[in-house]
């Protein structure tokens, strides 16, 4: 995860296919958001990047908070 806590190096794990890891980052990315401490705030950016064996990009998720004028 970008700009989230823990790193990314610490939600490393392997997974037997893409929906498997589809779900796996949609969980996540849903913890990281709605946790109670109230981080994520207006201006902020999260992201969160699947990749495979190689490092290769598979999924990315990104949200992106702004406030209304």
């Amino acid at each position: 995860m970008h700009n989230v806590s823990p790193s990314a190096g610490d939600l490393a794990e392997e997974l037997p296919d893409n929906e498997a890891a589809w779900r796996r980052a949609t969980v996540s990315a849903g913890a990281a958001l709605f946790k109670d401490d109230g981080i994520f705030r207006p201006d902020q950016e999260w992201a969160l990047e699947v990749t495979d064996e190689a490092r290769k990009p598979i999924y990315f998720i990104q949200i992106t908070a702004w406030q209304a004028e």
